[in-house]
C-alpha cells in the first residue's frame, strides 16, 4: 500500500517570526516537500475553490469567520478513493488552536478507518493545539499518531526534526 501526503498551506502574506512576510511557498507545503523527499509518499495540496485572499489580515478574517461558523469550504478536487492508501501524513497551519477548515471538509469526506494518520503543523508559537483531538473525532476508526509541530519561521531548517518524527513510527 502506498502513503499519502494530504496538506493545506497558504503562500502569500503570512505570520512569520513576529511579522507579516510574502512567502513565495507556504510552510506547511515547505514541510510536506521534506516529507515528501524522506518517504516517497504522494503529495496532494487541499485547496478551497473559494481561495483565502494573499492579503494577510483578510484571510485571517476569512479564516476566523469560517471557523465561528463552522463551515466546511468545498475542496476544488479530492482524491476519488483512499483505499490504495495506508498511512496519511495530514499537514495544516495552526488557525486558532486547530486545523483550517478545508482540513474539516476534508476529514469528514472519507472514511479512515484502519488508516493511520500522521500529522504535522506549522504555528507560530501555538504548536498542535487541540488539532489531534479534532482527528481523532472526525476520525474515529484510524489511528492517529503523535502529530509533529514546526515553527514556521524554522521550516527550511527543520528536516532533522522531521527525520526524527518519521522515525517514531
Amino acid at each position: 500500500m502506498a502513503d499519502l501526503i494530504a496538506f493545506f498551506s497558504r503562500n502569500g502574506q503570512n505570520y512569520v517570526r513576529g511579522m507579516v512576510q510574502d512567502l513565495a511557498v507556504g510552510n506547511t507545503e515547505v514541510v510536506a516537500g521534506i516529507i515528501q523527499r524522506l518517504t516517497g509518499a504522494e503529495l496532494f495540496k487541499l485547496e478551497p475553490l473559494q481561495e483565502y485572499s494573499r492579503n494577510y489580515k483578510e484571510c485571517i478574517a476569512q479564516a476566523q469567520a469560517d471557523q465561528q461558523r463552522n463551515a466546511r469550504p468545498e475542496l476544488k478536487r479530492c482524491p476519488e478513493s483512499l483505499r490504495e492508501y495506508e498511512t496519511i501524513y495530514l499537514g495544516y497551519p495552526n488557525y486558532w488552536s486547530t486545523m483550517p477548515m478545508v482540513v474539516f471538509t476534508f476529514l469528514e469526506r472519507y472514511d479512515f478507518t484502519g488508516k493511520t494518520i500522521r500529522p504535522f503543523c506549522t504555528h507560530e508559537g501555538s504548536g498542535l493545539g487541540s488539532s489531534e483531538q479534532d482527528i481523532r473525532r472526525l476520525c474515529p476508526g484510524a489511528k492517529v499518531e503523535p502529530g509533529l509541530a514546526v515553527q514556521g519561521g524554522s521550516v527550511r531548517h527543520a528536516e532533522p526534526a522531521i527525520r526524527a518524527w518519521l522515525k517514531q513510527s
